[in-house]
């Protein structure tokens, strides 16, 4: 069996990209870039992001790879009551929007988490800017 796999180099370039559109957009965030397994390749917080950021970032990344869905579409399944509810009790699991996954030529290859923006959506955008700028490297 045979996979892809995201590079340090351009993890840590999404990172950047994502970091710097965080800021263009006067938000103080962090981000994390996760392998296609979970574990941590990059974080990255600007100066005056809370301390809460790093962490929930990278739960954010971890929670978009294993479950291999952007977080807010894992919001909308699991509201209270809902049958897959249950998911947001799980360990590790950030069950909040700005969690997006990375795919190459179709293939998970890792993903991204932004914490710090005013909101699930902004984290999303912020994170979907660390994707596009490296996009093209991606689909090798």
């Amino acid at each position: 069996m045979t996979h892809k796999s995201l590079s340090p180099s351009i993890a840590l370039e999404a990172a950047q990209a994502a970091l710097a559109d965080c800021q263009r957009r006067g938000y103080q965030a962090a981000v994390a870039i996760v392998d296609r397994s979970g574990v941590v390749q990059v974080v990255l917080r600007d100066r005056y992001a809370g301390p809460h950021t790093p962490a929930t970032a990278s739960g954010k990344a971890w929670t978009a790879a294993t479950f291999r869905s952007s977080t807010s579409s894992l919001v909308a399944i699991s509201q209270p009551g809902m049958m897959q509810a249950g998911i947001r009790n799980l360990p590790g699991a950030v069950i909040l929007g700005g969690g997006l996954v990375v795919e190459s030529g179709g293939s998970l290859v890792g993903a991204i988490g932004v914490s710090g923006a005013p909101g699930g959506d902004a984290d999303e955008a912020c994170a979907k800017a660390g994707i596009d700028a490296v996009q093209g490297k991606l689909d090798f």
